[in-house]
């Protein structure tokens, strides 16, 4: 059944962060912190392997293999400015806002940023990365669910470290992961066969580059709108694509 994989995906997430949370309020604020850090310190590994991306022959040969990164940099900047312009970050903030007010009620000010916090970061970091693009494509395309698989099984450690240090954000999260991987599976179904290897090492590169974001997020170093960063893992095919026809 087409579409299973993101099933698997959002039931691992909720029952990830439902296991966080039930752990997490037993923690003290200098262990809930220090998981926050750890994750953060992870994160920054896993982005940079995806950056590794650029180094694919398949990109190379596509664009040229002094071109990789300038596609990549060139996608990160564009879409860096064409999602400030759109606002995304500010608008997954109100949406995270919206379903704190929804399901949580009045809190105090730190009580509502850390909620938020876990829903943006949380929302991002399961939504951003090869697993998922890869996972779905291949999930539409009718060609097994294996990779959404492990992505889930990992989602399913990921949420709970984070539910356990930032609540119940972190669990909402999985309405991001229902309707950007859902999407990314009704694309696969229609043109992900036409997919070149190419394109999907841009968007892992471009990806990585995101998730480096995340990363400095989590370390508290410097809140980088990640989300506003979002259009250039569409900019990044459509970049690779223009290169290779010149």
């Amino acid at each position: 059944m087409r579409g299973l994989g993101t099933i698997i995906n959002v039931v691992a997430v909720l029952a990830g962060s439902g296991a966080g949370m039930l752990v997490g309020h037993r923690l003290p604020e200098r262990t809930r912190s220090t998981v926050t850090d750890a994750l953060g310190l992870i994160t920054l590994i896993v982005g940079a392997l995806n950056v590794a991306a650029i180094g694919d022959a398949a990109f190379g040969e596509a664009v040229g293999e002094d071109w990789t990164l300038i596609v990549v940099l060139g996608a990160v900047v564009v879409g860096g400015i064409i999602g400030s312009l759109l606002g995304i970050e500010p608008g997954l903030e109100r949406l995270g806002a919206w379903l704190q007010r929804r399901l949580a009620g009045d809190q105090a000010d730190a009580e509502r940023a850390r909620f938020i916090e876990g829903y943006v970061s949380a929302s991002l970091l399961f939504c951003v990365g090869p697993l998922t693009v890869l996972g779905s494509l291949s999930d539409g395309l009718g060609n097994g669910i294996d990779q959404l698989v492990l992505k889930s099984s990992l989602d399913l450690f990921a949420s709970m470290a984070f539910a356990a240090s930032l609540g119940l954000g972190v669990a909402l999260s999985a309405l991001s992961v229902l309707v950007f991987q859902g999407a990314l599976t009704i694309l696969g179904a229609g043109f992900g066969s036409f997919m070149p290897d190419s394109t999907v090492a841009a968007m892992t590169a471009t990806g990585g580059v995101l998730l480096l974001g995340i990363g400095l997020r989590l370390l508290r170093i410097r809140q980088v709108p990640v989300a506003d960063l979002l259009p250039a893992l569409v900019l990044a095919p459509v970049i690779t694509a223009v290169l290779a026809a010149w």
